[in-house]
């Protein structure tokens, strides 16, 4: 089933084809039955696949589905098939297309940081950042579990995360106020705190805030902070981020961090699909 709501799909749809098909109704196609079938030019994790299909669907065409988002699909596999009235099939194609290309892209890039990063440590999770297109958080969501990551955050509405540009209009607050504060105004969360160094990680951990992110240090420096501060209950959770990647995911994961947070699967390169279209 697509988690893509009704509106979204008919607004995909209506911005590709607002008044009609020029040049399928010019060539008198649109009433021709015929067939589409969408294949896998790349190996994939695949992504959108039900929001493809339901827009398809939603434009008159039969769709038929053997695979489902997340899977990890071979060049040359089938993805769907769907079947309708000229006007139909080419009115969705590209949309649908698209859909799976962008979001499937994002989920391989997912996938392959989720890979490296297990290889090296099997338990540590793999987060990915609101650092999305903006308006398009429900399918960048999506894809980034389809490829087997978590959201580190889904806004500022429902996550604390305090950095060092919030502590600027505090006036040297001590982190201990901090947490308080923060502990009444949401009791029910966790408290994050972005940290630099060493020092800056032991003053959060003695202040008590429940998780302790990392940012932009080195796989050597990481790993000095969780020896320093990992040990002993209650022991916070930490997490690394700032530029990581399929290439360094492996380095970090070795550090001892329980998360590493990425914003890279959402400039990966999109995957390829072949889509063909005939006469049934």
């Amino acid at each position: 089933m697509s988690g893509t709501s009704r509106a979204e799909l008919e607004s995909l749809l209506y911005d590709d084809v607002p008044n009609g098909d020029l040049t399928t109704e010019g060539l008198g196609l649109a009433r021709i039955a015929g067939k589409m079938t969408f294949t896998a030019r790349d190996e994939m994790v695949l992504a959108e696949v039900e929001s493809a299909a339901a827009l398809l669907e939603m434009a008159g065409c039969h769709v038929s589905l053997d695979v489902q988002s997340g899977n990890r699909i071979a060049a040359g596999q089938t993805i769907l098939t769907a079947q309708g009235k000229g006007g139909s099939l080419f009115a969705a194609s590209k949309v649908a297309q698209t859909l799976i290309e962008t979001w499937s892209g994002v989920a391989t890039a997912a996938r392959a940081i989720v890979d490296a990063a297990q290889e090296a440590s099997p338990r540590i999770i793999v987060g990915c950042t609101r650092k999305h297109v903006p308006g398009t958080k429900s399918f960048a969501v999506r894809a980034v579990r389809a490829g087997g990551a978590t959201m580190h955050r889904l806004g500022l509405s429902e996550t604390v995360l305090v950095f060092a540009q919030h502590r600027a209009f505090l006036h040297d607050e001590p982190l201990s106020a901090l947490v308080e504060r923060l502990r009444r105004a949401a009791p029910e969360q966790k408290l994050i705190i972005e940290v630099t160094s060493l020092d800056e990680a032991r003053a959060a951990r003695e202040a008590g805030f429940d998780v302790i992110q990392i940012d932009k240090l080195k796989p050597e420096a990481v790993a000095q902070i969780v020896s320093a501060i990992g040990a002993g209950t209650p022991r916070p959770m930490i997490s690394a981020t700032g530029g990581i990647n399929v290439g360094n995911a492996g380095a970090y994961a070795k550090t001892g961090v329980d998360m590493l947070v990425t914003s890279a699967p959402y400039f990966g390169r999109p995957c390829d699909v072949k889509v063909d279209i005939r006469p049934a």
